[in-house]
């Protein structure tokens, strides 16, 4: 993957780590659902002796459990995929100029426009002179990277 495809997945990536977290609760809660109960006994002994006794207990059987744990399997994946992603991005956006940092970050984690970018830039920068320079800072890079 070129590192126009990393920072284009960039913010999926960071939304999927927060989502999969949310997901991992939700299952962790399904695994404690508490059933309560009473049942009525006595002592097996002479004298009888009527007792009532509340049972605590869960709901959740060895299939559900399985297929919890199957679930939890792929979310930590899709998790563990998700950071890969997001740290490769990072690592693109921590090495490149200020400015185009700035651009980076407008264009793929604001998600701004090419004219809002400019018009943020400033320094008579325009909509496609700020594409243009992502694109050849991008190339350029790609271009080291294969040669290395």
């Amino acid at each position: 993957m070129n590192d126009k495809e990393i920072l284009k997945e960039y913010i999926d990536a960071c939304e999927l780590v927060k989502e999969t977290e949310a997901d991992i609760a939700r299952l962790e809660k399904r695994k404690v659902t508490i059933a309560n109960s009473k049942v009525s006994g006595s002592n097996p002994e002479y004298p009888y002796n009527p007792q009532r006794f509340n049972i605590t207990g869960s709901e959740y059987t060895y299939q559900d459990d399985v297929q919890l744990r199957r679930e939890e399997k792929l979310i930590l994946e899709q998790r563990a995929n998700a950071e890969r992603i997001k740290e490769q991005a990072e690592e693109v956006i921590v090495k490149a100029p200020l400015r185009i940092q700035r651009i980076i970050r407008f264009r793929y984690k604001d998600n701004l426009s090419w004219n809002a970018i400019a018009a943020k830039i400033g320094r008579g920068a325009t909509p496609n002179s700020v594409r243009m320079e992502l694109t050849r800072y991008l190339e350029t890079k790609n271009e080291k990277d294969e040669k290395e």
